[in-house]
This record gives structure tokens, sequence and C-alpha cells, in this order.
């Protein structure tokens, strides 16, 4: 019995020392940050600082407000009524969320830039010659980089939304009607608004992770200038201490989710309560319903498709085709090795989080699920001191972890263990105790037991959290940027250098493999949601 108590306190040391490591590099930021930054800080907080946060500021709202009706109308419509090709239409609202943000805003800059077809159309119509002729709205501004992250990022309230509306009862909708009141304001709106809510956090937790879309559209954000001070100014303290005053952000982020999660409750009485049927609709408003479902998902996907796909028939020739076959072999190698690290490490945290009676265990494992939280920036800053304070005790030894694959793969694993940890302690709430139980009292260890019981019995978790997570990191841009060993392009990268250089043609055919890549997790969280809504 004492062997056997041994054993588990080290199984659980080993576990809790693992978790911590993970959360190490976040620990390492905020050391960093108070360090000496040789004035640069102050000189900051004088000059750009409340810049970077106003603008911060204000795209949060922008993109929150717009992805609250993009979002918040779909749902309602797929919800609550049936019409010809609603149910084609409840994935293809989805198909944004495949689109990094940064590759969105690549092709409308070249769609409405001054030589963009858009305004050369124009200019041919109407006889202009010059700019100074006629007004047309910059893409390139804090209104246009709105309008294309909200393009992108509202299908995370939609889906939330969309489950929250179809897990109403019909008699709430029936109380609705005979009081002669409004369904939407009334009863499905403000008893879905803690899903809605939530689904909005994540999306502002998106805009404040947003690298690729601000640099691009120069916007100055406190992520852009994270990246500005560290690698412009190469002062990674000064970095660290913007990257603190993102915190601010987060926690009100994070605190918004989990009051919107927290005692919002409602209670049907009545037994054996149908879920509202939807209403059939025909005629003028099918196809209403069709156009306000079809707006978003012409902004965010078919729009941008059409005109990487047009750069691409430009600029197709078998060289580019070699060299972009090259670097898809760098971003496969990567995505699977990181995906698979991040699936065992989940496995193994969110199994200790949910069985192991130490509470020291629990808290560490759900620590290390808390990098998503952080901007990718901010996670490189993290990982960079740490693994460069690993490095400072081996320096005799010629061992060095900074500017490897490993820092890399590292690096995923600290920001994208959230995606794995959600999904795989979703599918283990989903096992009865009882068989956990009977398995450790036929004689089963607790790695027979995960092996025997647990892992055959959550295999979908696995694989959604595994493929999700390879997505993820295929389309990261600023952790893979700044991390990345020396002339190691992934798809990600690539695309940015010819972006960054204004050559749209060569960006578009990596841009295209990234967004068909990640078209692969649609259906898989289309499905996911589905089934919690019956």
């Amino acid at each position: 019995m004492t062997s056997m108590r041994a054993t588990i306190d080290l199984k659980s040391t080993i576990i809790t020392l693992f978790a911590l490591v993970i959360f190490c590099p976040i620990i390492s930021l905020v050391f960093l940050s108070f360090g000496d930054s040789e004035g640069l800080w102050a000189h900051l907080l004088d000059s750009v600082l409340i810049r970077y946060i106003i603008n911060t500021f204000i795209l949060l709202v922008g993109v929150s407000l717009l992805s609250l009706v993009f979002g918040v109308v779909t749902a309602w419509v797929i919800a609550f009524y049936e019409f010809r090709y609603s149910k084609i239409l409840e994935i293809i609202i989805l198909l944004p969320i495949a689109c990094p943000a940064y590759l969105v805003a690549y092709a409308y800059t070249d769609f409405f830039e001054y030589a963009g077809p858009v305004q050369g159309a124009l200019r041919e119509f109407m006889g202009w010659e010059r700019a100074q002729d006629y007004y047309f709205p910059e893409i390139r501004s804090i209104g246009g980089a709105i309008f294309v992250l909200a393009s992108v990022l509202y299908p995370y309230v939609y889906l939330l939304s969309r489950t929250a509306f179809r897990q109403l009862p019909a008699s709430f909708h029936e109380i609705a009607l005979i009081s002669n009141r409004n369904r939407f304001w009334s009863i499905s709106f403000p008893l879905a608004r803690p899903a809605i809510v939530a689904g909005l956090a994540l999306v502002c937790m998106e805009v404040v992770s947003d690298f690729g879309t601000v640099e691009f559209f120069s916007i100055e954000t406190l992520t852009l200038g994270i990246f500005n001070v560290w690698i412009g100014m190469n002062n990674i303290t000064a970095a660290a201490q913007i990257a603190c005053c993102s915190f601010v952000f987060i926690l009100l982020l994070l605190f918004v989710e989990l009051t919107a999660r927290g005692k919002k409750r409602f209670n049907d009485t009545s037994r054996g309560q149908a879920i509202i049927n939807q209403t059939p609709i025909k005629g003028k408003r099918a196809i209403l319903a069709i156009f306000l479902c079809m707006v978003p998902v012409m902004f965010g996907f078919i729009i941008p498709i059409s005109v990487l796909g047009a750069n691409v028939f430009k600029f197709i020739s078998l060289k580019v085709f070699i060299v972009n076959w090259e670097v898809l072999l760098n971003s496969v190698f990567v995505s699977l090795l990181g995906a698979f690290v991040v699936t065992i490490s989940s496995v193994i945290a969110a199994n200790a989080a949910k069985l192991s009676s130490n509470r020291t265990v629990f808290v560490a494992a759900n620590l290390s699920a808390t990098g998503y939280a952080f901007p990718g920036t901010m996670l490189a800053i993290g990982v960079i001191a740490f693994l460069g304070a690993i490095d400072s005790l081996f320096t005799n030894m010629n061992f060095y972890l900074s500017g490897t694959i490993f820092a890399l793969v590292f690096a995923y694993l600290v920001r994208f263990q959230a995606i794995g940890f959600g999904s795989i302690s979703s599918g283990l709430t989903k096992i009865p105790p009882n068989l956990i139980s009977c398995s450790r009292s036929l004689g089963k260890t607790s790695n027979q037991t995960l092996q025997l019981i647990t892992i055959p019995l959550i295999k979908r978790s696995i694989a959604v959290g595994g493929i999700l997570t390879f997505v993820d990191i295929m389309k990261e841009l600023p952790m893979t940027l700044l991390l990345r060993p020396f002339d190691f392009e992934t798809l990600a990268t690539y695309t940015y250098q010819f972006a960054h250089s204004e050559l749209m043609e060569e960006a578009s055919i990596p841009a295209l493999i990234i967004i068909f890549v990640g078209l692969v997790p649609v259906i898989f969280l289309n499905n996911l949601f589905q089934k919690d809504c019956h």
C-alpha cells in the first residue's frame, strides 16, 4: 500500500511539474517586465502607449458590435426557420472561420486599393484620372480592420448563439406568443445572452491576439507595439512591459466570459417538453433569410477566396509550385508534430485533472491550459525568456534550445494546450465514473485504465482536439515568425513575407492552401455543435 501511494505521489508530482513548465513562459514574461528597459518604457508611455491602448479598445468594440450583428442574426435565422438550402447554409455560414484574418486583409487590400479592380473600374466608368478626383474609403484603416476581423470571427458568436437558441424549450416561446410579446427580444436574446457574451469574449481574445491584420494595415495596437519594440528597437524588456498592459484586456475578457457562464440558468418544469420546431418559410421571406445568411459569408469567404484564386491563375508556374510544396511540407511537419505533442499532453493533463484527488494536480493541469488567452507575441517573449534561462545553464556544453524546432513546438504547446485540453475534458465528462471505478477495483492501474477504458471512449474528442490544433498551428503567424529556426519557412510566414513586400500574386498560393486546410475542422465543429443541440 505504501509503495502504491508513493507511486501515485511520484506520478502526481511529475504531472504537476510538467503542467507548471508549460505555464513558465507566462511567469517568465512577468519577471522580464520588471527589468530595466533603459528609459524606453518612459518614452513609450509619453508618446505611443496611450495610442496603442485606444486603438486596441476601438478595435475590440467595433469588431464586437459587427460580429454580434453577423453572428446573432444568422444564428436566429438558422435556428428558428426552415427553408430551402437552410441545412447547407448551416455549414456555409461557418466557412469564414477557416480564413485567417491576415489573409483576408491581404485579399481586400488587393481588391480595394487604388490600383485594384474596384477603383480601376470606377475610374474607367466615371472618367476619373487621379485619386484626388474622387473619394474612396481607405481599406488600410481601423474601420477596414474592424470589417475584416468581424467578417472572419463572427462564427464564434454564431456557433454559441445557434446552440443556445435551439436548446430553448418550446414552452418559453408559447408563453411569449400568448402574451403577445416579441419572441426574440423577450425570450431568445435574454436567455441566450450568456452564450452570446461567451462568443464575443472569444472574438475579443482573437482581436487582442491579432498581429497580421493590424501589422498589414499599420494600426498601432498593443500587439503590434510588442512586435515593433522587440524586433524594431531590440528591447525585449520594454516589449514585455507592453505585453503586461495587455493583461488588463485579457483579464477583463476572462472576467466577462466567466460572469456570462456564471449563475445564469433557466429551468423548464414541464415533462417531456420538446425543443421548439422550426417555422417553414417560402417565397420572399425565404429569399430574405438566404440573403441575411449569405452577406457575412460573402464578406468573410467568397470575396477573399475569389480574389486569391484570380491571383493564382495569373501567377501559377511549376517553379512556384515546387517552392510552395517545400514550404507546405515544413508546415505539415511542424503542425503534425505540434498537434501530436499537444494531444498527448492534453490527454495526460485532462485525465489527471479529472481523476486525481490532489488539488495541486487539478490547479496545475488547468493552469497549463491558459495559454490560449494570451496573444502569440506575448507568449513568444515568454518562451524566449524561459528557454534563454535554460540555455544559460548549459553554456559550457554548447546546448541551445532557442532558435530551434523545439522552441517552436514548445511555444505551440503553451498556446494551444487549451484546445486539446478543452476538447478532451469535454469528452471525459461523458464517461460514467463507475466505469473507471470498476476498472480500478478489478486491479487495473491508472495507466491501464487510461489505455483500456478512457482513451477508447474519448477517441472522437481526441481526434477533434488534434485536428483543431493542427489547423491552428498551420495558420499561426506571430509566434512562428518570431521563434522559427533560421531559413525555416511555413505557409503562414511565407505568405507574410510576400504580402509584406506587396507581392500579392506570390502570396495568394500559400494563402489559399492555408484556407483550404482550415476548412477541414469546419465540418467537425458543425457536427460537434449539432450533437450538443439534441
